[in-house]
């Protein structure tokens, strides 16, 4: 960088070509058809003004003028302005219900049928047997209930809401009470306690944190009780001396004194996980044979659904739900509706879920296949990280995710990528884990024990395919000469 003089500098800025004559070349036609006029023209002015700034502080050059470097320039600017933020990604974590990418992942019957509601109109509230409005919930509900023994149903967009809705329309101004052992907070800061201050109803906590006894639930009940609540430990356990009160045995307890039992049971498995080798989780329909009046749980964890969240129970609480004025706020859209129902139908043909509901397909997945998987990747993401780090095909431990039975682990298998010199990496893996996250289609993984963790459980066929095709374009892009990793 040199001061210029301001003879060069007049000379330098001669040489800016017109605007309306570059746009009107053929390089800019292209751009313009695919990006529109005014966002190219916007850019190009951007990238001559920043041209011009170059120039007087001695550091521009004249070849960058060039219509075919200007093309480049503004095609590379544009493309990044235009990049989707939501984008596609490997998850490689090992956690298949990962929150932050997006938790379950949808069979192809539900894919198509969200394309459906999105380019065609649908009966969403309406009728076609009377020809009158109808009510979102009955393309649902009816499905709902048969799968769970529950007389009801209605559907908003996740559980949290399902809980205030349903603290909102039967608790307000009145006691709840809960097991101190109970009393969660889950992801995004979401606590029962402020839950419970939200829908405006009075926390009565009952029990310690490690034992409630029935007795408990008794004494605290009075004449400003309005719900006996047990909530799903989502995401933790307590181990050790511990006493808790199943749902078998408080409902007849808030029956006898003319209460209704509501459990939250976050995830909300419609089926008994343990045919497919999964560690054992209290399904929907147990909890409601057990006694409780309302459930409510997840759409898109153990379900393998959208993000929704579902209230079944008894038909006179979820018609008082259903008529609260939140019920319209936090009710949910089409694409949900129908995203939801054809899950929802694969539960009739249990013996089939295994094939064909993702998130079970991925949760109960061949040790043999991840390795293998393993095998075929290893050499090729070696050759594009480079000679600084050594990966090695090893079995680990995937989690089912999203507070889904927190403390179990699924026996898995992945690469595991440390230093070459064998010393702890800290910055260099974390350079990397960043260059892997910077890939056209960014690979995440886990840093544990001084190695980058990449599980591969829910890699599958086509996503391998990618994977692979993406790792040798990165490593043709940038052959190892020995001092790979320090780029990376």
């Amino acid at each position: 960088m040199s001061d210029v003089t301001g003879a060069e500098l007049r000379a330098l800025m001669a040489r800016v070509p017109s605007v309306e004559k570059v746009m009107a070349s053929t390089e800019f036609a292209t751009l313009i058809g695919e990006f529109g006029r005014t966002q190219v023209l916007a850019a190009l002015r951007r990238a001559l003004d920043d041209w011009r700034g170059h120039a007087q502080a001695g550091a521009a050059s004249v070849s960058a003028l060039d219509t075919a470097q200007l093309h480049a320039n503004v095609d590379a600017a544009l493309r990044q302005r235009n990049q989707a933020r939501l984008r596609s990604v490997f998850n490689l974590t090992g956690t298949v219900l990962h929150t932050n990418l997006g938790r379950a992942l949808l069979p192809d019957e539900a894919v198509r049928a969200v394309m459906q509601a999105l380019t065609q109109p649908a009966n969403l509230e309406f009728d076609l047997d009377t020809g009158k409005r109808g009510d979102r919930d009955d393309l649902i509900d009816e499905l709902i209930c048969e799968l769970t023994g529950a007389e009801a149903a209605t559907v908003v967009n996740n559980n949290a809401a399902a809980v205030l809705l349903t603290l909102s329309a039967l608790a307000s101004k009145k006691e709840v009470i809960v097991s101190r052992g109970e009393l969660v907070e889950i992801g995004g800061a979401f606590r029962i306690p402020d839950i419970m201050s939200r829908a405006g109803a009075k926390l009565r906590e009952v029990g310690t944190t490690n034992r409630t006894h029935l007795k408990d639930y008794d004494e605290a009940i009075g004449p400003n009780t309005a719900l006996l609540m047990k909530v799903h430990a989502s995401n933790y356990a307590i181990n050790g001396f511990t006493k808790e009160v199943g749902v078998g045995e408080i409902a007849p307890l808030a029956h006898v004194r003319g209460l209704a039992v509501a459990v939250d049971l976050g995830s909300g498995t419609l089926v008994d996980l343990t045919q497919w080798g999964l560690p054992r989780e209290t399904t929907v329909r147990e909890t409601i044979e057990a006694g409780a009046d309302l459930v409510t749980f997840s759409g898109d964890k153990l379900l393998g659904g959208p993000q929704a969240g579902l209230i079944v129970g008894r038909r006179d609480l979820i018609a008082k739900i259903k008529k609260h004025p939140l019920k319209r706020a936090l009710r949910v859209g089409k694409l949900t509706l129908a995203a939801l129902e054809p899950v929802l139908q694969m539960y009739r043909a249990p013996e089939r879920l295994a094939e064909r509901l993702t998130t079970l397909r991925l949760l109960t997945r061949p040790m043999a296949d991840m390795q293998a998987a393993a095998e075929r990747v290893l050499p090729v993401l070696q050759s594009a990280i480079g000679a600084r780090y050594e990966v090695s095909a090893e079995p680990m431990f995937s989690q089912i995710g999203s507070g889904a039975l927190p403390v179990d682990t699924l026996p898995s298998y992945g690469l595991v990528v440390r230093t070459a010199d064998g010393k702890r990496g800290g910055r260099q893996l974390l350079a990397l884990e960043k260059r892997l996250r910077e890939l056209a289609r960014p690979v995440i993984g886990r840093i544990a024990d001084d190695a980058l963790r990449l599980d591969l459980r829910c890699l599958e066929a086509a996503d391998e395919a990618q994977l692979i095709q993406q790792l040798t374009a990165e490593a043709a892009a940038h052959p190892d000469d020995g001092s790979k990793g320090a780029r990376a």
